[in-house]
């Protein structure tokens, strides 16, 4: 499946957050804290209603890591389900696979998460599953593959946890390299400067 492979640091540049959540880019943000580009340090934002519906979208499909049609496809989804369209969209796409390894603790980033479900190397319920876009359930457990649990990547990783997750819809095992959805993902899980009501009300347009 297509997926972004540009610079990441350029991206959050343009959004002057680290959407990524890599150490290296919060460096990058510190050092050039403004958008890319020749005229990047006068340059002024877009303030328009849509402009800023337009970038709050193209911002949560980076951090995420989906493209245009995979992230339509969320949304019409979540639009078609019970309750708030927004939360409802936020909680499908906290739901990925690729999302719930990072979550976890087991890979540094989303995109490192993704490769690793991509190469066979996480279980859901003890089966292999490969789809990073893989939604799990309440009480699914995600395990790492027995011949997978010596990567350097995974233990350093979870090194870096130390006490609870900050999720709290999610537990973790270090000691088996394991993890239990416990619940549905809350408003209060998710980052805070995403603004979802903007993208509703893009596509409601």
């Amino acid at each position: 499946m297509a997926r972004y492979i540009g610079p990441k640091a350029k991206i959050a540049r343009k959004f002057g957050e680290n959407i990524f959540g890599n150490s290296k880019i919060s460096k990058i943000l510190e050092k050039k804290n403004y958008t890319p580009g020749q005229h990047g340090p006068t340059k002024q934002r877009r303030s328009s209603n849509y402009g800023l519906q337009l970038q709050e979208k193209q911002k949560i499909k980076h951090m995420y890591g989906l493209m245009e049609r995979q992230f339509r496809k969320f949304f019409k989804r979540s639009d078609r389900m019970d309750g708030e369209t927004g939360l409802n969209l936020l909680q499908l796409l906290e739901r990925r696979l690729d999302n719930v390894v990072y979550r976890m603790g087991f890979a540094p980033t989303r995109s490192a998460a993704r490769q690793l479900v991509s190469h066979k190397h996480f279980h859901v319920n003890g089966s292999s599953v490969n789809i990073p876009s893989y939604i799990v359930k309440v009480n699914d457990e995600i395990s790492i593959r027995n011949k997978s649990k010596k990567l350097a990547i995974v233990h350093d990783s979870v090194k870096q946890v130390k006490g609870d997750l900050t999720s709290s819809w999610l537990s973790l095992d270090k000691g088996s390299l394991s993890g239990i959805i416990t619940k549905l993902p809350e408003k209060e899980d998710f980052d805070p400067t995403i603004k979802v009501q903007m993208v509703v009300e893009l596509y409601s347009k």
